[in-house]
């Protein structure tokens, strides 16, 4: 990698995953990866974006897919990419079984020094993916940072099944964001509060300022003390996978302009017309402002 800076408004950074996708629709092989769900969503939302990746060889039909879009690729080759496989046993898509073949390894400090952003969206897998040290790299920047919790609490067992575990540098990491993402489960795993809202301010008192959280139905965002709050208004759950990383990756390109209370509604937007069809966002920035004026006007208020 040049050691040339470059700038961006949005900087995404997470191993691809080579998903298999599996629900009562069927069996599904896409490629996937918070890197790439949360490239395109920043897209989107017309963001200058980069994608800072690792991944095999054999998969860099995604580097080209990513450029195509018009998002710039820094890929790391790797022996092999992640390979992980999504199983929904019901419809709820806070249900799932992961479970992980191989990975495509750790990001360096290194990887990361020469790219600069206004914003920086931390998209790891499991845990290892990113090191403290490269997270300390990104903080000496000027720079906004999102990090995404299922990265850091979720661990390999031998089986290559995924689970919850403790997550020793927790503190120490949540001091380091300014933007915590986590689903409904892993808010719960990360505090012990099933309740949303608890869990959220028991995240923010480490930390960050803004906590994300997406469930089955929408969007929690707490920040600044203040709740907000969007409905999804999807037609299907097809596209599930991947609605977190579109979520947050939504959310802190409306960010770089619009306070919470209305990049919810980008995100909410933007997460509601990916989750009807699998893979990245393909739909044109016209149709997500044509959904928020339909369905958002007023739909948020603060708590």
């Amino acid at each position: 990698m040049t050691e040339e800076k470059q700038t961006f408004d949005v900087a995404t950074v997470g191993n691809y995953t080579k998903d298999t996708i599996i629900t009562a629709a069927g069996t599904l092989h896409a490629d996937g990866g918070g890197v790439t769900y949360s490239a395109h969503a920043a897209h989107t939302l017309g963001r200058k974006v980069a994608a800072i990746t690792r991944l095999s060889k054999d998969d860099f039909h995604v580097v080209r897919s990513l450029e195509l879009a018009g998002i710039t690729v820094f890929a790391t080759p790797t022996t092999s990419s992640t390979l992980m496989r999504l199983d929904y046993p019901t419809d709820n898509p806070d249900e799932r079984i992961l479970t992980v073949a191989a990975t495509a390894g750790s990001f360096t400090p290194e990887q990361v020094r020469a790219i600069d952003a206004k914003a920086f969206v931390i998209s790891p897998s499991i845990r290892g993916e990113m090191p403290i040290e490269t997270i300390q790299e990104l903080r000496s920047k000027d720079t906004m940072i999102s990090a995404d919790a299922q990265g850091f609490i979720r661990i390999r067992r031998p089986d290559n099944r995924l689970e919850h575990v403790a997550w020793p540098e927790q503190e120490e990491v949540l001091a380091l964001v300014d933007i915590l993402k986590a689903d409904v489960v892993e808010a719960e795993a990360l505090t012990g509060e099933a309740d949303m809202k608890l869990a959220a301010k028991a995240l923010a008192a480490q930390g960050p300022r803004e906590i994300v959280i997406t469930h089955r139905d929408g969007i929690v965002v707490l920040a600044d003390g203040q709740f907000f709050e969007a409905e999804f208004h999807a037609q299907s759950m097809l596209g599930r996978s991947g609605r977190g990383d579109t979520c947050v990756g939504s959310y802190v390109a409306a960010r770089l302009e619009c306070p919470p209370e209305e990049a919810i509604l980008w995100s909410a937007a933007t997460t509601s017309l990916k989750i009807e069809v699998p893979g990245p966002i393909s739909r044109p920035y016209e149709d997500i402002v044509d959904l928020i004026e339909e369905k958002y006007k007023g739909a948020y208020s603060p708590s």
